[in-house]
């Protein structure tokens, strides 16, 4: 059994799946994204309107998350499966975790809860509840040991050597009437409908004062694969004759001078490609103001906590307006500065690991199994 409930943990478990069916013929069953479907996953929930962030957006929708938990729960002790692989999702996945180790069900968890980001206090679920916890960032492996989850091994970024254009720049100008002399900077607003609505707005106004004040940067809106270019062109509704890619993310991000990436896994594939980006996120208020306070760590984007420092500038909330996004973005266009921050990037690619993260994790889970 596998289940995962965002685009990047669709994008993992799909992956991981890949990993598994070249080594050994296994069975799948879950909750299913896109892409786990495509590799032939048995879908027992779909997970792609469960993606959903936010106090209020859980509770409008609440009903359904109890629906897949319950119709999740059934199929497990029905099925009975060999292993339950959790992927990410940690609000929902360790209360599953939690129901199925109850009944007997070995727990895999793939994608390790970021507990040392915040409510760490769970750590107790995952020692009682988890019998193998896989962790794909440097350090997270030697924090849960060091709290005495002994059953953890870090194998590794999957996007770690996967992460590469299809394309150069001269090819992704030519197919999008862009200049490969000029500077071109791309803009990431988020996989999600809410990210959309609410970062993609700063960012459009952050794209009209360039226009005006630097005319010669060519901006570029990256679409994520989850969403679509017709519902970003509803929200940009007043903005016309502005460049967008869908499909192209890595082919966008490596041809671009810099970026502003919305705080999340793309950040990572930023800085997988080198290219120097500023951070930025903004949520409802009472997101923020009561999520925002469970948060420990120092920093918010993947690309700055694996670095241990910040080598991107992060704008959040009320920093993320149009001056101050003009401001850092120009700072980064900089020819020193930008060689700076390619450099800076190159170090957390060196730390997020070798390719064939999938594979390790694949080895792992076999291992397990076979013990």
């Amino acid at each position: 059994m596998i289940v995962a409930g965002e685009p990047s943990g669709d994008a993992h478990a799909a992956a991981l799946v890949q990993a598994l069916n070249k080594k050994t013929r296994i069975e799948y069953f879950g909750a299913t994204g896109p892409l786990m479907r495509a590799e032939g996953v048995d879908t027992v929930v779909n997970s792609d309107e469960l993606a959903i962030m936010g106090i209020i957006e859980v509770a409008q929708v609440f009903p359904r998350f109890i629906a897949a938990f319950r119709a999740l729960k059934a199929a497990a002790i029905e099925r009975s499966p060999d292993a339950v692989v959790l992927v990410d999702w940690p609000e929902f996945n360790l209360r599953l975790a939690s129901s199925l180790h109850r009944r007997g069900m070995k727990v895999i968890y793939y994608i390790s809860p970021q507990l040392w980001a915040w409510r760490s206090r769970r750590i107790n679920r995952i020692n009682r509840d988890v019998d193998l916890l896989l962790s794909i960032l440097p350090f997270e492996a030697e924090w849960y040991k060091a709290r005495g989850v002994d059953h953890v091994e870090f194998v590794g970024h999957p996007l770690a050597g996967e992460v590469k254009p299809r394309i150069g720049r001269i090819e992704f100008c030519k197919q999008h009437n862009l200049d490969p002399d000029k500077p071109i900077v791309s803009f990431l607003p988020g996989s999600r409908r809410k990210e959309l609505e609410r970062i993609l707005p700063p960012m459009a106004a952050a794209i009209r004062k360039l226009r005006t004040t630097h005319p010669e940067i060519q901006p570029v809106i990256v679409v994520a694969p989850s969403r679509t270019i017709d519902e970003t062109r509803q929200i940009l509704a007043s903005m016309n004759s502005v460049t967008m890619v869908h499909g192209q993310t890595h082919d966008a991000l490596a041809a671009s001078d810099a970026a502003a990436i919305a705080s999340g896994t793309a950040t990572l594939e930023g800085a997988l490609l080198e290219t120097p980006m500023v951070v930025v996120y903004k949520e409802s208020a009472v997101n923020w103001h009561t999520l925002g306070r469970l948060i420990t760590v120092p920093h918010y984007g993947l690309v700055n906590l694996v670095a241990g420092t910040e080598i991107a500038t992060e704008l959040m909330q009320t920093d993320l307006t149009p001056d101050r996004l003009v401001q850092e973005l120009i700072q980064l266009l900089d020819p020193k500065r930008n060689r700076t921050a390619r450099e800076e990037l190159r170090r957390v690619r060196d730390l997020l690991g070798e390719a064939g993260a999938s594979d390790r994790a694949a080895d792992a889970i076999l291992k397990f199994l076979a013990h």
